[in-house]
Protein backbone atom coordinates (compact mmCIF):
# COMPACT_ATOMS: atom_id res chain seq x y z
CA UNK A 1 0.00 0.00 0.00
CA UNK A 2 1.76 3.20 -0.89
CA UNK A 3 2.79 5.60 2.02
CA UNK A 4 0.00 8.42 1.42
CA UNK A 5 -2.59 6.33 2.07
CA UNK A 6 -1.35 4.85 5.44
CA UNK A 7 -1.15 8.63 6.22
CA UNK A 8 -4.98 9.47 5.51
CA UNK A 9 -6.25 6.33 7.12
CA UNK A 10 -4.04 6.99 10.29
CA UNK A 11 -5.31 10.54 10.52
CA UNK A 12 -8.94 9.22 9.80
CA UNK A 13 -8.90 6.54 11.79
CA UNK A 14 -7.70 9.13 14.81
CA UNK A 15 -10.47 11.72 13.67
CA UNK A 16 -11.40 14.03 15.51
CA UNK A 17 -8.48 14.06 17.37
CA UNK A 18 -5.02 14.96 15.79
CA UNK A 19 -2.53 11.90 14.66
CA UNK A 20 1.07 11.92 14.94
CA UNK A 21 3.57 8.91 12.95
CA UNK A 22 6.93 9.21 11.56
CA UNK A 23 8.53 8.33 8.36
CA UNK A 24 12.14 6.52 7.81
CA UNK A 25 13.38 6.37 4.69
CA UNK A 26 16.96 7.27 3.14
CA UNK A 27 18.70 11.06 3.07
CA UNK A 28 20.44 11.86 0.28
CA UNK A 29 20.30 14.44 -2.94
CA UNK A 30 16.52 13.45 -2.52
CA UNK A 31 14.99 12.01 0.74
CA UNK A 32 12.89 8.97 -0.06
CA UNK A 33 10.48 7.96 2.37
CA UNK A 34 10.18 3.94 2.96
CA UNK A 35 8.09 3.44 6.15
CA UNK A 36 5.30 5.07 7.93
CA UNK A 37 4.99 4.43 11.68
CA UNK A 38 2.12 5.55 13.74
CA UNK A 39 2.68 6.95 16.95
CA UNK A 40 0.18 7.16 20.00
CA UNK A 41 -0.67 10.95 20.69
CA UNK A 42 -0.24 11.73 24.32
CA UNK A 43 -0.82 15.36 24.12
CA UNK A 44 -3.39 16.17 27.16
CA UNK A 45 -5.42 18.42 24.36
CA UNK A 46 -5.44 16.10 21.01
CA UNK A 47 -7.80 17.30 19.96
CA UNK A 48 -5.98 20.31 19.05
CA UNK A 49 -2.26 18.93 19.41
CA UNK A 50 -0.43 16.68 19.42
CA UNK A 51 2.70 15.01 21.03
CA UNK A 52 4.27 11.39 19.87
CA UNK A 53 4.78 9.42 22.98
CA UNK A 54 8.82 9.95 24.16
CA UNK A 55 9.00 6.13 24.11
CA UNK A 56 7.39 4.81 20.75
CA UNK A 57 9.39 6.85 18.79
CA UNK A 58 12.86 6.72 20.45
CA UNK A 59 11.86 2.74 19.88
CA UNK A 60 11.30 3.33 16.77
CA UNK A 61 14.66 5.55 15.77
CA UNK A 62 16.43 2.80 17.53
CA UNK A 63 15.28 -0.11 14.97
CA UNK A 64 15.50 1.86 12.21
CA UNK A 65 18.90 2.63 13.01
CA UNK A 66 19.39 -1.58 12.79
CA UNK A 67 17.97 -1.45 9.74
CA UNK A 68 19.69 1.78 7.87
CA UNK A 69 16.93 3.59 7.99
CA UNK A 70 16.53 7.41 9.24
CA UNK A 71 13.99 9.81 10.09
CA UNK A 72 13.20 12.01 6.95
CA UNK A 73 9.46 13.36 8.26
CA UNK A 74 7.13 13.67 10.81
CA UNK A 75 3.42 13.59 9.98
CA UNK A 76 0.24 15.10 11.87
CA UNK A 77 -3.08 15.94 11.37
CA UNK A 78 -5.40 19.17 11.56
CA UNK A 79 -8.67 17.20 11.52
CA UNK A 80 -10.23 20.93 11.30
CA UNK A 81 -7.25 22.19 9.07
CA UNK A 82 -5.89 23.93 7.61
CA UNK A 83 -2.70 22.16 6.25
CA UNK A 84 -0.65 24.70 7.96
CA UNK A 85 1.58 24.45 10.88
CA UNK A 86 0.30 26.32 14.00
CA UNK A 87 2.24 28.53 16.11
CA UNK A 88 2.82 25.58 18.93
CA UNK A 89 3.59 23.30 15.62
CA UNK A 90 6.60 25.87 15.30
CA UNK A 91 7.59 25.85 18.45
CA UNK A 92 7.92 22.16 19.34
CA UNK A 93 9.50 21.34 15.94
CA UNK A 94 12.69 19.39 17.02
CA UNK A 95 13.91 17.67 14.20
CA UNK A 96 15.42 18.72 10.78
CA UNK A 97 13.04 16.90 8.54
CA UNK A 98 9.58 18.10 6.35
CA UNK A 99 6.57 18.25 8.71
CA UNK A 100 3.77 17.01 6.62
CA UNK A 101 0.03 17.84 7.67
CA UNK A 102 -2.61 16.25 6.90
CA UNK A 103 -5.93 18.49 6.48
CA UNK A 104 -9.02 16.42 6.64
CA UNK A 105 -11.28 19.05 6.06
CA UNK A 106 -9.89 19.73 2.53
CA UNK A 107 -7.96 16.74 2.30
CA UNK A 108 -4.70 18.83 1.74
CA UNK A 109 -1.39 17.64 2.49
CA UNK A 110 1.32 20.38 3.22
CA UNK A 111 4.69 20.18 4.19
CA UNK A 112 7.12 22.01 6.25
CA UNK A 113 10.63 23.12 7.45
CA UNK A 114 9.82 23.89 11.25
CA UNK A 115 10.25 25.72 12.73
CA UNK A 116 11.28 28.22 10.25
CA UNK A 117 7.95 27.58 8.65
CA UNK A 118 8.97 27.50 4.79
CA UNK A 119 7.26 25.02 2.53
CA UNK A 120 8.77 21.94 1.76
CA UNK A 121 8.70 20.39 -1.05
CA UNK A 122 7.20 16.39 -1.14
CA UNK A 123 6.78 14.94 -4.72
CA UNK A 124 5.92 11.47 -3.48
CA UNK A 125 4.70 9.92 -0.66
Amino acid sequence: MPLSQLLWQHARREAPLECVGVLGGVQGADWEARVYVPLTNVDPLPSARYQADPAELLGTLRRWRGQSLELVGIFHSHPRGPAEPSERDRQWAAYPVPYLIADLRTEQLGAWWLPQGGTAEVTQV
